[in-house]
């Protein structure tokens, strides 16, 4: 293959019409996500959007995997509120470059590959719980600032989403030479301004207006006082960012049926944290509904988000005028279109047959991602649960073989790992009374996993000791025999050596 700085492949085919497309509608929805997020923080609306460019523009070039598409996230940004309204916002794109910093340590030192321990209830119940939210967020524009729309306001706001969706579901009949996200928005557009309709538009939430993103050093003073204040935010951002980010990427790995890096979009990320931190942006992370209307969209290439990112750019310098007059009943559909491809149907399909276990656990994930907002918490309690649900499985596996052979020595044959959930099984195993004056453990179809085992090991041969007979272990692997040494200060047994038997490979004559 063909690359150029280990960045584009230029031997995969590209589709320019769908790409540049594709940035179009992606663009288009991003913009009042970012103000309406910006504006949430208390951020200038022109942060939201800066970070919008900044996120899409440099992972879009870097990023572990074409398709993805990064910006001005919810996720990352409500973290940050606390920090705005307790020290400002210099304070914040100073924790902001930070969380980049962490994000690029996460990249070098090859930690993404954890994501691959999510396990997959895990994913339903963030897939599910972000489908959610995407839908319930849409709600919000059904309301004139706290009360509901009522009247003519809401027919007209009800009757442009509708149409929006319809054009969104039938378009594809009619041909797929255009997204239909992006027709059903230049439709209602051209709808609303034809008729002269009275609606709320993208330039109701705020100005879109300004000039290229300033370099700028975070004004706060460089002490350990200022580092401990942002450095808990940052931690939480990152650690926010790359998990949404890397699910979002295995997401894609599936519909496309091709995978990406971890780890190079751990990097991106970073890179692109740490710009924004600089350049007045408030940061952020993949977004998982512009990633989907991407994809759907047809991109499967990098151009599709560089192309989102510099429309975005200039709409910010030149084409705000217009951009403002977009009518926000046609981004709230094609969002609901969104929510709706997001949710995995097909969860409820194998619902029935899936371990209660499972089930519970993708149920929770989604309630504290719909409730609580907070997607690494979420999947961090999915995987601890998925976890200890493991390890009580596997405890209940131990089982062990014994028989007595003809010099009367018994052998206890394990099966099974030996571990912390399972020392307590191991321990029942063992009939110290009854038992002859020497036996052997042996581990050929086991394995000491921990010191809990260490543990168990020097509980079962003090008892024996005190009972004034011998233990051996036999078949221990060589990480469990370095694991016993460095635990002699704790136990003392006699391991069983295997005989190493050496082959010849050069014959002298």
């Amino acid at each position: 293959m063909n690359k150029v700085f280990n960045l584009f492949d230029f031997s995969q085919k590209v589709n320019y019409k769908n790409e540049i497309l594709a940035g179009l509608t992606v663009a288009m929805t991003m913009i009042p996500e970012s103000l309406s997020f910006a504006i949430l923080a208390g951020f200038p609306p022109l942060v939201g959007l800066y970070a919008a460019f900044i996120m899409g523009f440099i992972t879009s070039i870097f990023g572990g995997r074409p398709g993805l598409v990064s910006g001005g996230a919810g996720a990352t940004v409500v973290v940050l509120i606390a920090l705005m309204q307790s020290h400002g916002i210099e304070y914040v794109f100073g924790a902001v470059a930070l969380a980049g910093v962490l994000q690029i340590a996460v990249g070098l030192f090859k930690l993404g590959k954890f994501i691959r321990l999510v396990p997959q209830p895990v994913m339903y119940g963030f897939v599910n719980g972000l489908a959610v939210i995407i839908f319930m967020s849409q709600l919000e524009q059904f309301k004139n600032g706290e009360s509901w729309l009522n009247g003519t306001p809401l027919f007209i706001m009800g009757a442009l989403v509708a149409l929006t969706i319809a054009v969104v579901v039938l378009f594809p009949k009619i041909t797929k030479a255009v997204p239909a996200s992006l027709a059903a928005i230049i439709v209602v557009f051209l709808v609303v301004i034809g008729f002269g309709i009275e609606t709320k538009t993208v330039e109701d939430i705020a100005s879109v207006q300004g000039g290229f993103p300033p370099f700028h050093i975070p004004e706060i003073p460089f002490t350990f006082e200022a580092l401990k204040i942002i450095f808990p935010y940052s931690l939480i951002m990152a650690a926010v960012g790359l998990t949404e980010g890397l699910l979002t990427l295995n997401l894609v790995d599936e519909i496309t049926k091709t995978r990406g890096n971890s780890n190079r979009e751990c990097l991106a990320q970073g890179a692109a944290n740490i710009t924004n931190g600089f350049f007045f942006g408030m940061g952020g992370c993949p977004m998982i509904a512009q990633t989907l209307v991407n994809l759907s969209a047809g991109s499967r290439a990098r151009l599709s988000g560089i192309i989102a990112s510099l429309t975005i750019l200039v709409i910010i310098l030149v084409g705000a005028p217009v951009i403002g007059k977009l009518p926000m009943a046609a981004l709230t559909g094609v969002m609901i279109m969104v929510a709706i491809g997001t949710f995995e149907w097909a969860s409820f399909s194998i619902i029935n047959k899936m371990p209660k276990s499972d089930i519970i656990t993708g149920i929770l994930v989604a309630l504290i991602t719909i409730f609580m907002h907070n997607l690494a918490l979420a999947v961090l309690i999915g995987v601890i649960i998925s976890a200890l649900v493991f390890a009580w499985e596997s405890a209940k596996r131990i089982r062990a073989r014994h028989y007595i052979d003809e010099n009367g020595i018994k052998h206890y044959e394990i099966y099974g790992p030996l571990f912390f959930g399972s020392t307590t099984v191991f321990a029942e195993k063992f009939n110290i009374d009854t038992d002859p004056q020497e036996v052997i453990i042996d581990f050929k179809e086991s394995r000491v996993s921990d010191m809990s085992a260490i543990e168990a090991l020097n509980g079962i041969t003090k008892k024996y000791h005190e009972a004034g007979k011998t233990v051996h272990l036999r078949h221990l692997s060589e990480d469990c025999k370095r694991l016993l040494k460095n635990a002699e200060a704790v136990i003392d047994v006699n391991i069983i050596e295997d005989p190493t038997y050496k082959v010849v490979t050069d014959i002298q004559n």
